[in-house]
């Protein structure tokens, strides 16, 4: 099964396997493959090794992990999302335009005093109170970015579940009343963290996107910062520019 005396890294060799495993049919679309433990046991190499070869094959999105739960053979749904940032949509409504279903799973909700940093982006005075809404953004049930919002409380005094489950901006302008006129972006390429690939279901160190935001009201005033990591296999933003 492995050879030692190849040329080839034992890795490799194993990373291989798994896929033929895959490509054949042995182990189909949805399917829990065996655990590090049952895959160090059956091959009779470290877990270490294990690891590296399964972490190769998530980066090609040919398995994914799933806290808590396991290691899968991807199902694939071809989700790919594009957004222009020619303008201000929310992401439920540039899921939504393309057909596709949005969700969000909550992974943290907070109060906490606003820092220097927070103060400048939302021109408040550090220590003042903002609301820390941590989500994972979901299409059609596939995990696509991680949000972190940071809303001050003397624009929105009150958040509830029901909120948090849904489209922040339809509660800003429909509830509240509020008109969301523009927005500053910044967006630079990263690296997925242990922690963020562990919740979007891709290996440590994967390609991402990493977005900021200012979202102001009634002119100038600063009603959230967005910090989010986005999936780069399955996100991308797009821009028409004319030469001047």
């Amino acid at each position: 099964m492995l050879d030692k005396n190849s040329p080839l890294p034992i890795y490799f060799q194993i990373q291989e396997f798994l896929r033929n495993k895959i490509n054949s049919g042995e182990w189909l679309p949805g399917e829990r493959i065996p655990s590090e433990q049952a895959l160090s046991e059956m091959l009779n190499v470290s877990r270490m090794t294990i690891r590296q070869a399964l972490n190769n094959l998530v980066k090609e999105s040919l398995i994914s992990r799933k806290r808590g739960i396991g290691t899968f053979v991807s199902v694939k749904d071809g989700i790919e999302v594009e957004e222009s940032l020619k303008f201000l949509k929310s992401f439920s409504e540039d899921i939504s335009s393309i057909g596709l279903t949005p969700t969000n799973q909550l992974l943290g909700f907070s109060t906490m005093e606003a820092d220097e940093y927070l103060a400048e982006v939302l021109s408040i005075d550090i220590g003042s109170e903002v609301f820390k809404i941590e989500r994972c953004r979901l299409a059609n049930d596939q995990p696509i970015a991680i949000e972190t919002t940071y809303i001050p409380k003397n624009l929105v005094n009150r958040i509830d579940e029901q909120v948090l489950n849904h489209s922040l901006y339809e509660y800003f302008e429909v509830t509240l009343g509020y008109s969301i006129e523009k927005a500053t972006k910044w967006i630079k390429a990263s690296l997925m963290s242990e922690s963020d690939a562990s919740v979007l279901e891709v290996a440590e160190d994967s390609p991402a996107l990493e977005l900021h935001q200012i979202t102001y009201i009634n002119g100038d005033i600063p009603l959230e910062y967005v910090s989010c990591i986005y999936r780069a296999d399955r996100y991308r933003f797009t821009i028409d520019i004319e030469r001047t």
